[in-house]
């Protein structure tokens, strides 16, 4: 994850948004192939407690792998997940059981899990550099454990997740796994063979993704419901991105100009950068929500045909919105991509802000550059995850491998996805809320609880509402879509305020749609 690609990151990169997946080589026939040995999943059981806000919870810990087939029953894939669940429970079928997963594409689920919800957490600094090892791994007094048994799944390629390539026992191929549709279809076959072997069909089932992970929830809870039958109580998005467009800042897409805006001047706020500082953050960026969508959306849609005198007011308003200069704003024709507004708004200072949380900063790397060269809260916190977890993994769960763990590994990525009601696959950018909406008509009484932090520079929490606004669906089930806010960025969990929040928030969520 080093340098700008962060553990969650999901707007589509130069890389790999153009790639398709033709383009990858099937892997050269191994000479031992015919005899490689047929590979075998693999289980650590282990046993824990943990005290979630005054409550002892006992727990059984599965750190392992399950094999992945194709239609023939070859192998294809190996892929690691870690299980919590609750012991002493009467009735285990009743008990809720939720799938959590990060983004990317290619990223491990080693932030939610050591961050957010997992038995233990580990300590990073609340928005400054956290100090390198030794670092505290604690009891997590927010983990969903009181509500829920917790599955954390790392997607293809990434943590100890591998192809099974021919000269590793198996037939997989890249194109397998590395695509919306493919990674969709494989997470769809985790779930279904997770439930089969610990006999959890009839338990409440909900989906946790982040970031990249909540677009493979939209696509995923529509793929469950329809082709394996398989109803879900609930869908829970974190730093959601489903319409890609409205965080793509391509030449002609005014969009995403629009829904960053109202994040703009959040951070401003919160740095105390805006020229006349509001007293209260949220009143603020409802007038600025509506600027965005009228005043500033009518303007960029005028193009060049904008008057001069609109122009001026226009460049006003954003520099009293985003604390930007008026110069700077103008030069920019108006429109400031999230990269150049993190490098400018402390430039004075010779810092950069964060992406994925501008609360953080760090020492630009060129002070004279245009865009952010790294994302500071990135760097502030990936080694305390990263280091945390393969500690915790052998000394605490006892899984043993030779393998690596990935906390991210980047791939070329297939960002084709067959339109649901048309069966169309547009090259274009994805838009997976009609996925979302399908999937709301085919199961009415699917909740969603959508989750979004002001301080977000990735995936911006007017970016959301917009999408949220424009689901197709009919006016009765657009009260199942739930909006919670936070006082953090797309790693909400990394302020510990928002962390019980959020906790909180997805509990009552939770129990709300048990159906017990």
């Amino acid at each position: 994850m080093k340098k700008y690609l962060t553990p969650v990151l999901i707007l589509l990169l130069a890389a790999y948004a153009v790639s398709a997946m033709a383009a990858d080589k099937p892997e050269a026939k191994s000479a031992t192939a015919s005899t490689s040995t047929p590979p075998k999943e693999q289980k650590s059981v282990t046993q824990g407690s943990v005290t979630v806000e005054g409550q002892r919870i006992d727990y059984d810990a599965t750190a392992g792998t399950i094999i992945l087939k194709n239609d023939k029953g070859e192998p294809t894939g190996s892929m690691f997940y870690v299980a919590y669940t609750k012991r002493g429970v009467k009735n285990e079928k009743q008990r809720p059981v939720t799938f959590f997963y990060n983004g990317g594409p290619g990223s491990s689920t080693v932030w939610l899990h050591m961050g957010a919800f997992g038995p233990d957490r580990v300590v990073t600094a609340d928005h400054t550099h956290t100090p390198a090892a030794p670092y505290q791994i604690v009891n997590n007094v927010y983990s969903l454990l009181d509500v829920t048994d917790e599955v954390f799944i790392d997607a293809m390629g990434t943590g100890y997740s591998r192809i099974l390539s021919k000269d590793k026992g198996g037939v997989g191929e890249p194109k397998d796994f590395y695509g919306i549709d493919a990674d969709t279809a494989s997470f769809a076959q985790f779930i279904s063979r997770y439930l089969s072997a610990n006999g959890r069909w009839n338990s409440p089932k909900y989906l946790f993704g982040e970031s990249y992970g909540t677009t493979r929830s939209a696509a995923l809870v529509n793929y469950l419901q329809k082709h394996d039958d398989m109803d879900l109580n609930g869908v829970i998005l974190l730093s959601s991105i489903l319409d890609f467009r409205t965080a793509s800042f391509n030449a002609g897409n005014d969009l995403p100009f629009e829904t960053f805006l109202p994040s703009y001047a959040a951070v401003a706020w919160y740095h105390k950068k805006l020229p006349n500082q509001p007293a209260k953050l949220q009143p603020f960026l409802r007038e600025v929500e509506k600027f965005a969508m009228t005043e500033y959306a009518q303007a960029l849609n005028q193009g060049n045909a904008l008057s001069q005198s609109e122009f001026e007011a226009v460049a006003n308003k954003l520099h009293a919105y985003t604390g930007l200069s008026a110069a700077y704003i103008k030069k920019a024709n108006l429109r400031v991509t999230a990269s150049e507004f993190e490098h400018e708004l402390l430039n004075g200072q010779d810092l950069t802000t964060g992406r994925l949380d501008a609360r953080f900063t760090g020492p630009s790397m060129d002070p004279l550059g245009e865009t952010a060269d790294y994302d500071p809260q990135s760097a502030a916190i990936s080694s305390a995850y990263v280091s945390a977890f393969n500690d915790y993994t052998r000394n605490t769960l006892k899984f043993e491998t030779d393998k690596s763990y990935l906390p991210e590994k980047f791939h070329k990525w297939d960002w084709q996805h067959k339109n649901p009601n048309t069966g169309q696959a547009w090259p274009g950018l994805p838009n997976v809320a009609v996925d979302l909406a399908e999937a709301m008509k085919y199961n009415p009484d699917l909740q969603v609880l959508v989750n979004s932090g002001y301080f977000d520079l990735a995936t911006p929490y007017y970016g959301t509402i917009y999408t949220m606004d424009h689901l197709p669906i009919q006016k009765n089930l657009q009260d199942h879509v739930h909006m919670a806010y936070y006082d953090s960025g797309h790693m909400v969990y990394a302020h510990t305020p928002s962390l019980k929040e959020l906790h909180d928030n997805t509990a009552k969520f939770i129990k709300s749609t048990d159906n017990q």
